[in-house]
């Protein structure tokens, strides 16, 4: 039923209409959909001007609850499939906020042009489930492919003199990727990070990677934090928290 009324929707309005009037609806109600409330700890971490990177912004549901409690900081977006970055730009103005960078363009472990997927399910398209095509990703395959620029965070001139105190990031199983290419940033800045990750190879490679630089791996359990047992917990949203 749920992918007929989405099918409907973008028929009737459209794609793009579609994806703006559904990113400010979830923008709003995001503070009490109890799916999003381990995103929504996050903002235990975050001052009110904290430097935020949110990467795999998409349409901008996080993007602005980031930029809203951080007022006085800088949340930088990144979101590299067109019709996504033009939504999260048009949520960002439709609720006036002046502390978001855009960047149109994708992050990984190397400098080069890549091939991306916006997924089509049931002639449903599923922005939430875009993703760079790589070997070693074999769901949601089929849909609309886009050739996109991918930056490494290491890389990036903007980030260098800039103190980043939290990372937001959700770019379906690339993540330990983009970890790979931003592995002296972390070491440099120690961020806070929250990230959401299928029980799969690309999960734990993320996992090896932070207990290599010094990070603790951490979930929400009854609004605190405590330590991620993979025999005892079955979810994907994770914490990785620096030990001092």
């Amino acid at each position: 039923m749920k992918k007929i009324i989405q099918f409907l929707l973008q028929k009737i309005l459209g794609f793009k209409t579609y994806l703006f009037l559904f990113a400010i609806v979830k923008s709003i109600q995001i503070k009490y959909d109890k799916k999003e409330s381990d995103f929504i700890f996050l903002f235990n971490f975050i001052k009110k001007d904290s430097n935020v990177l949110d990467i795999g912004a998409n349409v901008g549901i996080m993007t602005s609850n980031l930029a809203r409690h951080n007022p006085l900081g800088i949340v930088y977006a990144f979101e590299p499939i067109n019709e996504n970055f033009d939504t999260l730009k048009k949520v960002i103005r439709f609720f006036k906020l002046k502390n978001v960078q855009f960047f149109n363009f994708a992050l990984g472990d190397e400098s080069k042009e890549i091939e991306m997927v916006l997924p089509v399910v049931n002639n449903v398209k599923m922005q939430g489930l875009s993703h760079v095509i790589d070997s070693e990703i074999v769901e949601f395959n089929e849909g609309e492919k886009y050739k996109v620029k991918q930056e490494r965070i290491d890389d990036l001139q903007i980030l260098r003199n800039i103190k980043i105190d939290a990372i937001k990031i959700d770019v379906e199983n690339f993540e330990y990727k983009v970890f790979l290419g931003a592995r002296e940033t972390m070491i440099k800045n120690k961020p806070i990070i929250y990230c959401e990750l299928w029980d799969n190879e690309n999960r734990k490679q993320c996992f090896d990677f932070f207990q290599q630089i010094n990070y603790q791996i951490k979930i929400v359990k009854n609004n605190k934090l405590i330590d991620f047992n993979n025999e005892v917990h079955n979810t994907q949203n994770f914490y990785f928290i620096p030990i001092s």
